[in-house]
């Protein structure tokens, strides 16, 4: 399904160059014919991408243009966070029908893996787990196996100290004794 849309919107940016003023890259076109290495009898039909169309080079740069006038704005962030997708999320599996995995429906994976992110987010900006939140910003990709995950970048009014990093940042194993459910969750091993 999400070939066919992508094939929709392909060929509507095709199709309608002209309405998305793609003459006014005349520059863009000109320093692709004449590289050097470009046969222009080679290139088939050119067809230019708006940087709205999700994933292309130009919305790529685009999205790390903004990212850098964050840095130069507020410095460097203070936090970076990566939240990742569980395929054996009650949520996801509740909805499942008998004999599907969570590979077989991207819809679903995909809108609880948003409203879980959107809570992580409202924890860290609402409730000002790590401090009071300054901006923020994050970029979604999708794994190889069909799975989402979030890379958020966090700028915090009270910058963190290198001697409150350990007061955030945790790599054990919760005790088994006394936080069984956690202890659980964190050794489970994940069997697709």
């Amino acid at each position: 399904m999400y070939a066919k849309i992508e094939t929709e919107r392909l060929l509507y940016i095709r199709l309608n160059q002209t309405e998305l003023r793609s003459e006014q890259y005349i520059h863009l076109r000109d320093a692709i014919v004449n590289d050097g290495n470009v046969n222009p009898n080679e290139l088939g039909r050119m067809a230019i991408l708006p940087s709205t169309f999700t994933g292309s080079p130009r919305h790529m740069l685009e999205y790390a243009q903004d990212a850098m006038t964050y840095v130069r704005a507020y410095g460097r962030p203070d936090l970076f966070v990566t939240f990742t997708c569980n395929p054996t999320w009650n949520e996801i599996k509740e909805l499942l029908l008998v004999g599907q995995s969570s590979s077989d429906r991207h819809d679903i994976t995909a809108r609880v893996f948003k409203q879980k992110l959107k809570c992580l987010m409202d924890f860290i900006i609402k409730h000002h787990v790590f401090g009071e939140t300054r901006c923020w910003m994050d970029s979604i990709e999708w794994q190889k196996r069909g799975l989402p995950h979030a890379h958020i970048l966090v700028w915090l009014i009270n910058k963190i100290t290198p001697d409150q990093i350990d007061q955030i940042i945790s790599a054990k194993i919760p005790d088994k004794h006394m936080d069984p459910n956690l202890f659980d969750v964190v050794t489970k091993k994940y069997d697709p």
